[in-house]
């Protein structure tokens, strides 16, 4: 039975002369016509703000009016929306359809789904599917279904499953095709986590700092955890939850342990009294998430990007809400500095370790940077 979804996005007609499409849309906007909400939406350069069709502001002069197929792309270039007509809520449409298709292949991960049976189950072409999938969800098609299966793999693993019948009930179909998929999604080999971090060695140290209580944790491949919490207890029982078999070992005293000096020159950055310090990292994500992650590592101390700008820095300019979930994926703190992620309009966001903790850090910045 087909999938009960709701009815495809309103799209302006096609026109084959940009200027006559533009002209028509210009039009839809004099009129204020709500008809036209979803299938576009406009910026206005002198303001820096992008609207709905039909928003009830001041009409802008038309030269000084740019359109854009998506609200995504309105960001990407820089604009920021406007708070009286949230344009975006007018796409939510074509989002619900995308979020079903995103449901359907879900329930499907471990079956073979080319884009055309998508196209056909959405009611669309191929290439238009693809283009209002990857504008909803951040990825393609295909880059989603991979996270599925991935996601359904390490599910049965943590089961108890063997690593071959978690891959073949994942949609993997052999061993090669498994360990080309999961290389470098698990951060360890798929037999050390399917025993949640089996075999693992992780040595860890906490210490108080400016921000309050900090854990840092390592592989022999590198640092994997840096986080805040209310408590050294608290940031172990974390910590234990992440791998939960893994062999957690306190770091011996700082003379003994490259951990412990780690530790250090990390709260003397906090302080302010020492660059960050250039660590190993065992990066532990999607492609997406750690291109998101590298990017992050080369935003200079006192600078910030919006979430557009670490999207299109990472070549998936239409990838806004992907970029921000990577930034909240984040699991080491200061080291991958997510914290240098703002809104469009400048605003802070989110921050996985508190809003009063991403203050700090880009006010302490700002005013080493500016000399105060």
């Amino acid at each position: 039975m087909p999938l009960a979804i709701p009815a495809p996005p309103r799209y302006a007609p096609r026109v084959a002369n940009p200027e006559a499409l533009d002209e028509s849309r210009w039009q839809q906007i004099t009129a204020r016509d709500k008809a036209a909400d979803g299938a576009f939406v406009y910026a206005v350069r002198t303001t820096g703000i992008y609207c709905r069709p039909s928003c009830p502001s001041r009409l802008a002069r038309r030269e000084n009016v740019r359109f854009f197929t998506a609200p995504s792309e309105a960001e990407a270039a820089g604009f920021r929306a406007c708070r009286r007509c949230h344009p975006a809520a007018a796409q939510e449409p074509g989002g619900s359809l995308m979020q079903a298709m995103a449901q359907y292949i879900t329930a499907r991960a471990e079956e073979s789904l080319p884009l055309a049976r998508l196209a056909d189950q959405a009611g669309m072409s191929p290439s238009h599917f693809q283009r209002a999938f990857k504008a909803a969800l951040g990825v393609s098609p295909r880059e989603y279904q991979a996270a599925q299966r991935l996601a359904r793999f390490k599910t049965a693993l943590r089961s108890g499953e063997s690593v071959l019948e978690a891959g073949l009930d994942a949609g993997f179909g052999s061993t090669s095709r498994l360990y080309a998929a999961v290389d470098g999604g698990l951060g360890m080999t798929p037999s050390a986590y399917r025993a949640g971090g089996a075999g693992e060695a992780i040595t860890y140290a906490a210490r108080q700092t400016a921000l309050g209580p900090l854990m840092m944790a390592a592989t022999p491949r590198g640092v994997c955890f840096v986080q805040f919490g209310t408590s050294a207890e608290a940031l172990t029982a974390q910590l234990a939850a992440e791998f939960p078999k893994a062999v957690l070992t306190p770091a011996p005293p700082a003379s003994q342990s490259p951990l412990d000096a780690w530790m250090a020159a990390l709260a003397a950055h906090l302080e302010r009294a020492a660059p960050r310090p250039d660590l190993p990292l065992d990066l532990i994500g999607t492609a997406f998430q750690i291109s998101v992650w590298r990017f992050l590592m080369s935003v200079k101390s006192g600078d910030v990007v919006s979430y557009s700008e670490l999207a299109a820095a990472t070549g998936k300019p239409r990838a806004v809400r992907a970029a921000a979930s990577a930034c909240a994926a984040n699991r080491i703190a200061l080291l991958i500095p997510c914290h240098r992620a703002l809104r469009a309009d400048g605003s802070l966001g989110g921050y996985r370790w508190g809003l009063d903790r991403k203050r700090a850090l880009l006010d302490a910045e700002r005013r080493e940077r500016s000399g105060a």
